[in-house]
Protein backbone atom coordinates (compact mmCIF):
# COMPACT_ATOMS: atom_id res chain seq x y z
CA UNK A 1 0.00 0.00 0.00
CA UNK A 2 1.42 3.65 -0.37
CA UNK A 3 0.75 6.09 2.33
CA UNK A 4 0.35 9.93 1.48
CA UNK A 5 0.94 12.83 3.29
CA UNK A 6 1.53 15.60 1.25
CA UNK A 7 0.38 19.32 2.73
CA UNK A 8 -0.49 22.19 1.40
CA UNK A 9 -2.63 24.03 4.26
CA UNK A 10 -2.06 22.69 7.98
CA UNK A 11 1.22 20.33 8.61
CA UNK A 12 -0.04 17.29 11.50
CA UNK A 13 2.49 17.03 14.02
CA UNK A 14 1.57 13.27 13.90
CA UNK A 15 2.08 12.05 10.40
CA UNK A 16 5.71 10.85 10.80
CA UNK A 17 4.01 9.15 14.14
CA UNK A 18 1.41 7.79 12.05
CA UNK A 19 3.90 6.87 8.87
CA UNK A 20 5.48 4.31 11.87
CA UNK A 21 2.70 3.27 13.09
CA UNK A 22 1.59 1.99 9.62
CA UNK A 23 4.65 0.61 8.42
CA UNK A 24 4.70 -1.62 11.87
CA UNK A 25 1.55 -2.64 10.90
CA UNK A 26 2.58 -3.83 7.76
CA UNK A 27 5.54 -5.63 8.71
CA UNK A 28 3.26 -7.77 10.85
CA UNK A 29 0.44 -8.11 9.07
CA UNK A 30 2.65 -8.65 5.93
CA UNK A 31 1.86 -6.43 3.56
CA UNK A 32 4.28 -3.64 1.94
CA UNK A 33 3.99 0.30 3.04
CA UNK A 34 6.13 2.49 0.49
CA UNK A 35 5.27 6.47 1.69
CA UNK A 36 5.44 9.87 -0.32
CA UNK A 37 4.57 13.17 -0.07
CA UNK A 38 5.20 13.34 -4.23
CA UNK A 39 2.13 13.46 -5.99
CA UNK A 40 4.23 12.26 -8.89
CA UNK A 41 3.62 9.11 -7.66
CA UNK A 42 -0.34 9.71 -8.93
CA UNK A 43 -0.04 7.98 -12.10
CA UNK A 44 -1.35 4.85 -13.37
CA UNK A 45 1.20 2.47 -14.05
CA UNK A 46 2.55 3.69 -10.65
CA UNK A 47 -0.88 3.65 -8.79
CA UNK A 48 -1.61 0.12 -10.17
CA UNK A 49 1.43 -1.55 -7.83
CA UNK A 50 -1.05 -0.72 -4.84
CA UNK A 51 -3.98 -2.69 -3.29
CA UNK A 52 -5.38 0.66 -1.31
CA UNK A 53 -3.51 4.53 -0.84
CA UNK A 54 -3.94 5.85 2.30
CA UNK A 55 -4.37 9.98 2.66
CA UNK A 56 -2.45 10.42 6.30
CA UNK A 57 -3.67 13.81 7.36
CA UNK A 58 -3.29 15.36 3.88
CA UNK A 59 -4.58 19.09 3.35
CA UNK A 60 -5.74 21.34 0.73
CA UNK A 61 -4.85 21.18 -2.91
CA UNK A 62 -2.61 17.94 -3.41
CA UNK A 63 -3.26 16.65 -6.77
CA UNK A 64 -3.53 18.28 -9.98
CA UNK A 65 -5.84 17.52 -12.55
CA UNK A 66 -3.81 14.81 -14.46
CA UNK A 67 -3.07 13.46 -11.28
CA UNK A 68 -6.65 13.66 -9.96
CA UNK A 69 -7.59 11.12 -12.97
CA UNK A 70 -5.37 8.97 -12.30
CA UNK A 71 -7.08 8.30 -9.36
CA UNK A 72 -9.86 7.74 -10.49
CA UNK A 73 -8.99 5.48 -13.02
CA UNK A 74 -6.72 3.44 -9.92
CA UNK A 75 -10.27 3.52 -7.79
CA UNK A 76 -12.16 2.11 -10.76
CA UNK A 77 -9.82 -0.74 -11.31
CA UNK A 78 -11.33 -2.09 -7.43
CA UNK A 79 -8.95 -0.60 -5.44
CA UNK A 80 -8.93 0.88 -2.04
CA UNK A 81 -8.61 4.16 -0.20
CA UNK A 82 -8.18 4.84 3.43
CA UNK A 83 -8.79 8.83 4.70
CA UNK A 84 -7.08 9.15 8.10
CA UNK A 85 -8.23 12.75 10.31
CA UNK A 86 -7.10 15.95 7.47
CA UNK A 87 -8.28 13.94 4.63
CA UNK A 88 -11.73 15.74 5.08
CA UNK A 89 -9.75 18.39 4.71
CA UNK A 90 -8.44 18.31 1.34
CA UNK A 91 -9.35 18.94 -2.17
CA UNK A 92 -12.56 20.80 -1.96
CA UNK A 93 -12.57 22.02 -5.34
CA UNK A 94 -13.03 17.70 -7.00
CA UNK A 95 -16.65 16.56 -5.84
CA UNK A 96 -15.42 13.14 -7.15
CA UNK A 97 -13.17 13.44 -4.10
CA UNK A 98 -16.00 14.72 -1.83
CA UNK A 99 -17.87 11.37 -2.65
CA UNK A 100 -14.95 8.82 -2.22
CA UNK A 101 -13.64 10.22 1.65
CA UNK A 102 -17.03 10.95 2.34
CA UNK A 103 -17.48 14.07 4.04
CA UNK A 104 -15.49 17.66 4.28
CA UNK A 105 -14.14 19.03 7.21
CA UNK A 106 -16.16 21.66 9.08
CA UNK A 107 -14.23 22.76 12.26
CA UNK A 108 -12.87 21.85 14.91
CA UNK A 109 -12.88 22.71 19.07
CA UNK A 110 -10.33 21.90 21.25
CA UNK A 111 -8.75 18.43 22.31
CA UNK A 112 -10.45 16.86 24.47
CA UNK A 113 -11.99 13.72 25.54
CA UNK A 114 -14.83 12.21 23.99
CA UNK A 115 -17.28 9.17 23.74
CA UNK A 116 -17.52 7.29 20.77
CA UNK A 117 -20.65 5.05 19.70
CA UNK A 118 -19.81 2.17 18.15
CA UNK A 119 -22.72 1.51 16.03
CA UNK A 120 -22.11 -1.19 13.63
CA UNK A 121 -19.50 -4.15 14.83
CA UNK A 122 -19.93 -6.43 12.23
CA UNK A 123 -16.99 -4.57 10.23
CA UNK A 124 -13.23 -5.85 10.78
CA UNK A 125 -12.29 -2.09 11.91
CA UNK A 126 -14.84 -2.21 14.83
CA UNK A 127 -15.61 -5.63 15.59
CA UNK A 128 -13.54 -5.62 18.54
CA UNK A 129 -14.06 -2.40 20.23
CA UNK A 130 -16.42 -1.41 23.18
CA UNK A 131 -19.66 0.00 22.66
CA UNK A 132 -18.92 2.92 24.33
CA UNK A 133 -15.34 4.25 23.40
CA UNK A 134 -13.37 7.14 25.42
CA UNK A 135 -10.69 8.60 24.10
CA UNK A 136 -9.04 11.86 23.71
CA UNK A 137 -8.62 13.55 19.94
CA UNK A 138 -8.86 16.67 17.91
CA UNK A 139 -12.80 16.11 16.96
CA UNK A 140 -13.84 17.16 13.52
CA UNK A 141 -17.48 18.60 12.50
CA UNK A 142 -18.21 17.58 8.95
CA UNK A 143 -20.58 19.38 5.35
CA UNK A 144 -20.98 17.91 2.70
CA UNK A 145 -21.73 14.29 3.93
CA UNK A 146 -22.06 11.63 1.40
CA UNK A 147 -25.70 10.35 1.16
CA UNK A 148 -24.35 6.23 1.00
CA UNK A 149 -22.19 5.67 3.80
CA UNK A 150 -21.88 2.90 6.47
CA UNK A 151 -21.22 4.76 9.56
CA UNK A 152 -19.70 2.47 11.53
CA UNK A 153 -19.16 4.66 14.97
CA UNK A 154 -20.68 8.31 15.82
CA UNK A 155 -19.21 11.35 17.95
CA UNK A 156 -21.39 11.44 21.46
CA UNK A 157 -21.76 15.20 21.17
CA UNK A 158 -23.18 15.19 25.17
CA UNK A 159 -19.60 13.99 25.98
CA UNK A 160 -17.64 17.09 25.00
CA UNK A 161 -18.06 20.66 24.04
CA UNK A 162 -18.32 21.67 20.45
CA UNK A 163 -19.57 19.33 18.12
CA UNK A 164 -21.87 20.27 15.45
CA UNK A 165 -23.56 17.44 13.62
CA UNK A 166 -26.09 16.51 15.99
CA UNK A 167 -27.37 13.23 17.35
CA UNK A 168 -25.74 11.12 14.37
CA UNK A 169 -21.95 12.84 14.12
CA UNK A 170 -20.47 10.64 12.07
CA UNK A 171 -16.82 9.60 13.01
CA UNK A 172 -15.89 6.72 11.17
CA UNK A 173 -17.47 5.21 7.94
CA UNK A 174 -16.68 3.13 4.90
CA UNK A 175 -18.53 2.74 1.51
CA UNK A 176 -17.98 0.99 -1.98
CA UNK A 177 -17.14 3.92 -4.55
CA UNK A 178 -16.42 4.24 -8.35
CA UNK A 179 -15.30 0.98 -8.32
CA UNK A 180 -13.31 0.60 -5.60
CA UNK A 181 -13.89 0.41 -1.63
CA UNK A 182 -12.95 3.51 0.63
CA UNK A 183 -12.64 3.93 5.02
CA UNK A 184 -12.64 7.30 6.76
CA UNK A 185 -11.67 7.64 10.29
CA UNK A 186 -12.04 10.87 11.74
CA UNK A 187 -9.04 10.35 14.74
CA UNK A 188 -5.53 10.79 14.67
CA UNK A 189 -4.59 14.20 15.42
CA UNK A 190 -2.38 13.42 18.08
CA UNK A 191 0.84 11.28 18.63
CA UNK A 192 -1.03 9.36 21.24
CA UNK A 193 -3.83 8.28 18.89
CA UNK A 194 -1.15 5.45 16.53
CA UNK A 195 0.18 4.22 20.05
CA UNK A 196 -3.08 3.52 21.51
CA UNK A 197 -3.36 -0.42 20.50
CA UNK A 198 -7.29 0.17 19.77
CA UNK A 199 -7.19 3.05 17.77
CA UNK A 200 -4.38 1.20 15.45
CA UNK A 201 -6.11 -2.18 15.31
CA UNK A 202 -9.56 0.30 14.25
CA UNK A 203 -7.05 1.65 11.48
CA UNK A 204 -5.75 -2.18 10.52
CA UNK A 205 -9.35 -2.67 10.03
CA UNK A 206 -10.14 -0.25 7.69
CA UNK A 207 -6.73 -1.01 6.06
CA UNK A 208 -7.28 -4.05 5.51
CA UNK A 209 -10.98 -3.45 4.25
CA UNK A 210 -9.65 -0.99 1.55
CA UNK A 211 -7.17 -3.67 0.51
CA UNK A 212 -9.74 -6.07 -0.27
CA UNK A 213 -8.73 -8.69 2.56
Amino acid sequence: MLVFSKTNGFHHASIPVGIRAIQQLGRENKFRVDTTTNAGKFRLDTLRKYQAVVFLSTTQDVLDATQQTAFEQYIRLGRGFVGIHAATDTEYNWPWYNGLVGAYFNGHPAVQQATVRVTDKTHTATSFLPDSWVRTDEWYNFRNIAPDLHVLATLDETTYTGGTNGATHPIAWYHSYGGGRAFYTAGGHTDDSFREPLFVRHLLGGIRYAMGQ
